[in-house]
């Protein structure tokens, strides 16, 4: 739930560096969605304070630096957009540099559902029917694994034809996985099982990660990344062909000029065609704006209205920002609709 901490609270970590989740637990959440990062923002403004890097686009494991929001004369609310997107780490074709770990799933954290070692077969199999799991593990307490009875394992029994137990049915020394783990490390381990338990940083199994959540996480990752490809791929075929280098040049940093579309970052893409871009403090960039125009005059685009295409475009940049860095919560049903119209928009002018 969200909460505004209180002034000497938030004022007390200007000059600190601290790992982004410090920030978000301040503010009682752990996850960055709109209505977080907008809290934030302007709870941070509100003492004149901000983060180095952004803290709405940096990675999730980043460390953070909170600063005034005025140093040195920068403006560090956000920064344009090509600087949000260099703090991030994404330039153009990459991803983030950062490890991406096993206990960066949800699942990872959500608990688990357990028996000891003295409870009955059926406790074990119960749980499994009625919360359709494939696997129960068998706990001494909440640090201590016994073993994991799975369906496999009870077939087996009766197969072998075991007195049915729990013991007998007990598969000892199941996978355990540390919280910290590199993820693409572990997929082997889950594919050969169906599953690992996993140790949070406090020793305790804190929950379990099976090929089905794999499965689903990937399902709801994969798709925006693909949508994004193609709407980079879209905006990159039909500016490239209507802007010449020097309109390309102009929304490029000074050490990466080089006029070739297949080198602009996705906040780019909005510079060249918003034609009402702003400082943080509400000054116009008035030679931007007017190169924007005649972008979007260049376009021929006579039927689409522009505040709404770049609007999008804009939205576009911030949900891509966020699948990017692997964010733990998956797109809202609204930011993928939103990528869904947008591509569709894009597939019917170019």
């Amino acid at each position: 739930m969200l909460v505004t901490p209180p002034e000497e609270e938030l004022l007390a970590l200007k000059g600190r560096r601290i790992p982004l989740m410090d920030l978000l637990g301040h503010f009682g959440v752990r996850f960055r969605n709109d209505q977080a990062i907008l809290h934030i923002e302007r709870a941070l403004k509100d003492v004149a304070l901000s983060t180095l890097p952004y803290f709405a686009t940096c990675g999730t494991q980043s460390e953070i630096h909170i600063v005034p929001l005025d140093t040195a004369g920068v403006d560090h609310t956000a920064g344009t957009d090509e600087e949000q997107e260099d703090e991030a780490g994404l330039l153009p074709g990459s991803l983030p540099q950062q490890s991406f770990r096993i206990g960066d799933l949800p699942c990872a954290h959500a608990g688990v559902d357990s028996v000891n070692a003295t409870a009955d077969l059926t406790e074990a199999t119960y749980i499994m029917h009625t919360r359709n799991f494939s696997q129960v593990p068998v706990m001494e307490d909440r640090y201590t694994v016994t073993g994991v009875v799975t369906w496999r394992s009870v077939a087996k029994m009766y197969a072998t034809g075991d007195d049915v137990t729990l013991a007998n049915a007990l598969v000892e020394d199941p996978p355990v996985v540390h919280a910290h783990d590199d993820f693409f490390s572990v997929l082997p381990t889950i594919c050969a099982h169906g599953y690992v338990l996993v140790r949070a940083n406090n020793a305790r199994i804190s929950g379990i990660v099976t090929a089905t959540d794999i499965t689903e996480r990937f399902d709801v990752t994969a798709w925006p990344f693909f949508v994004i490809g193609e709407i980079e791929f879209r905006l990159r075929k039909c500016l490239g062909a209507k802007l010449n280098g020097d309109a390309i040049r102009a929304v490029q940093q000074d050490d990466r000029r080089t006029g070739d579309i297949a080198d602009v970052m996705f906040g780019q893409y909005v510079m060249l065609l918003d034609g009402d871009q702003r400082t943080r403090r509400g000054h116009r960039k008035e030679a931007l704006c007017a190169a924007a125009d005649q972008n979007w005059q260049a376009l021929g685009w006579t039927g689409v209205n522009r505040v709404q295409f770049v609007h999008q475009l804009d939205r576009v940049r911030s949900i891509r920002n966020q699948i990017a860095h692997f964010d733990p919560v998956p797109l809202s049903p609204q930011r993928s609709e939103e990528l869904r119209q947008f591509v569709g928009l894009l597939r019917q002018l170019t």
